[in-house]
C-alpha cells in the first residue's frame, strides 16, 4: 500500500482517528524512565498520543502528511502539543538518531531491517516495543494479503535476542466484526550483565489489556497465535 493510500484512508475515516495504543505498552510503561521517545509508522498517532499523555517527548514518524496532521490534530486537542513533533518520512529509510531514545515504539509496520538501527537510536537503558502480524496456518477475515508483511513463529523473538527481553507473546485475538488477529509482541530493553532489575508483569487480566491494530508495512490485521512467555534477559 502506498503512502498516497494511507493518505486517502486517513482522510476518509476509513482508519480510526483514534486507534488504542498498544495495551502491552500501555501495561508496562509505568516502569519505562521518562525522557524521549519515538513511535514508527505512528499513522494517527496510535501510540504517540498515548505517550505524550504520559509525559514522555514524543517523535511521531510517519510518512503519510495526511496521518501527521490528524496526529497533531489530537495533541492538541489533548493539550500536549508542545510534546509532539512530527516528522514526515518512510521508516524504511529514514536515519535514526544514535542513543536518542528512551522508549521506541513499533507497532503493526513490517521493517526487521531496520531493527538493529531501531537498537542503535536507544539510549543505553532504553526499551524497544514491537509489534506485528504472525503468519497463520488458517484462514483469516483480516490482514495482509501475503505472508512477507508478517512475522514467522519466534521471528520477532529471535530479532530481540541481542537485548534484554523482558516480555514476547504470540497470541490470537478475537476482535469485533470477526476479525481475528494474531500477534506477536516484544518488549526489550539495551542493557548488558547477567544480574539486573526487571519490572513485574502487569495483570494479564487487567482492563487495560485490549484491543488495538494498524498496519504490516501495507495493511493490517489478522491471523493465529502460538504462546505467551516473559523471560529474564
Amino acid at each position: 500500500m502506498t503512502d498516497t493510500d494511507w493518505d486517502d484512508r486517513f482522510a476518509s475515516g476509513e482508519y480510526p482517528r483514534a486507534p488504542e495504543p498498544s495495551p502491552v505498552l500501555r501495561s508496562y510503561e509505568p516502569a519505562i524512565p521518562d525522557g524521549r521517545a519515538l513511535d514508527v509508522a505512528t499513522g494517527t498517532g496510535r501510540n504517540a498520543i498515548y505517550l505524550a499523555d504520559a509525559g514522555y517527548a514524543v517523535d511521531a514518524l510517519d510518512a503519510s502528511r495526511e496521518g501527521l496532521s490528524i496526529v497533531r490534530e489530537r495533541a492538541a486537542e489533548r493539550g500536549v502539543a508542545d510534546r509532539v513533533e512530527t516528522i514526515q518520512a518512510d521508516a524504511g529509510t529514514y536515519g535514526f538518531p544514535a542513543e536518542a531514545y528512551e522508549l521506541i515504539a513499533m507497532s503493526f509496520f513490517h521493517a526487521l531491517d531496520r531493527f538493529a538501527d531501531l537498537t542503535e537510536s536507544l539510549a543505553p537503558g532504553g526499551y524497544l516495543f514491537v509489534e506485528g502480524h504472525l503468519r497463520s496456518a488458517d484462514a483469516t477475515p483480516s490482514g495482509p494479503s501475503s505472508d512477507r508483511y508478517r512475522f514467522a513463529a519466534n521471528e520477532l523473538l529471535r530479532a530481540g535476542l541481542g537485548l534484554t527481553v523482558l516480555y514476547y507473546d504470540e497470541t490470537t485475538e478475537e476482535r469485533p466484526g470477526d476479525r481475528r488477529r494474531a500477534t506477536a509482541r516484544l518488549l526489550a530493553r539495551r542493557s548488558h550483565g547477567g544480574r539486573q532489575t526487571y519490572p513485574p508483569r502487569p495483570d494479564e487480566g487487567d482492563e487495560r489489556w485490549g484491543s488495538d491494530e494498524r498496519r504490516g508495512s501495507g495493511e493490517s490485521d489478522g491471523s493465529e497465535g502460538g504462546f505467551a512467555a516473559q523471560t529474564d534477559g
